[in-house]
């Protein structure tokens, strides 16, 4: 009887082990395909490789997005992307950088009016 539970153990435990790993591994994905299911136009994304641009296209049947890069149009499977960002979420860091900018332009005429 001993050398029969003491082949159960390991196995019940591997078991436990491929169990547990498994069912993280289908949350990880069904987070991801959730991620790439709420990627709308306008939204910000970064692909496996690094690029980083703005959806302008997304094509449904054929499974791939089209981002914007500057102008540049760039045409990518829906796997291809890494990261998405809502475009209302990324809309008021556009409006902190244009404060700094009219910030800096106003020193400059000042300078200019002082000489």
């Amino acid at each position: 009887m001993q050398g029969g539970l003491g082949f159960l153990f390991p196995l019940i435990i591997i078991g436990g082990m491929m169990f547990f790993m498994t069912r993280s591994q289908k949350k990880q994905q069904n987070q991801r395909q959730e991620l790439l299911n709420s990627m709308k136009l306008g939204d910000e994304v970064v692909t496996i490789g690094g690029l980083y641009g703005v959806v302008h296209e997304l094509n449904t049947d054929k499974g791939t997005v089209t981002i914007d890069c500057e102008g540049i149009y760039l045409v990518f499977e829906r796997a291809a992307i890494k990261t998405v960002t809502p475009a209302a979420a990324s809309a008021p860091a556009a409006t902190v950088e244009t404060e700094e900018v009219t910030e800096v332009v106003e020193t400059k005429e000042e300078e200019k009016e002082n000489q």
